[in-house]
């Protein structure tokens, strides 16, 4: 039997209740702990975020070398140009400008307190033609 049962990963921000909401939105999530300083959300999918309020912390700056990607996220999806009408609708930012958007499998983030994230397009499952 395993003895953790499941990971959570911990971004820290200014303002949890603010950046929960965002993460709680785009990925049709539930809180599932709040506390003074900590919101955690779990996704139907079993995703597992929280949010720990730490008024020092300042984004990376990413994909720029003057501050080391410290984490990102990747989620997947089915749609690109919908997932990133979400993201932007819910106040999240492209962080970098391509060609066509449908030429590329996965696009760059900051979520509103500047966290990157990647939205990856979920690969195929039909079978191969030829």
């Amino acid at each position: 039997m395993s003895l953790v049962k499941a990971g959570v990963v911990v971004l820290d921000c200014a303002e949890p209740e603010k950046l929960a909401v965002f993460y709680k939105e785009l990925l049709e999530a539930e809180e599932a702990v709040v506390t003074a300083n900590v919101v955690e959300i779990r996704a139907p999918g079993g995703t597992r975020l929280a949010f720990r309020r730490d008024a020092n912390a300042t984004p990376p700056s990413w994909p720029r070398p003057e501050n080391a990607l410290q984490v990102h996220l990747d989620f997947l999806v089915e749609d690109l140009d919908e997932a990133e009408r979400r993201v932007v609708g819910l106040g999240g930012r492209p962080l970098e400008t391509r060609g066509a958007p449908t030429a590329y499998e996965e696009r760059g983030y900051a979520d509103p307190a500047g966290h990157s994230f990647t939205l990856r397009l979920l690969p195929s499952t039909a079978p191969k033609r030829g």
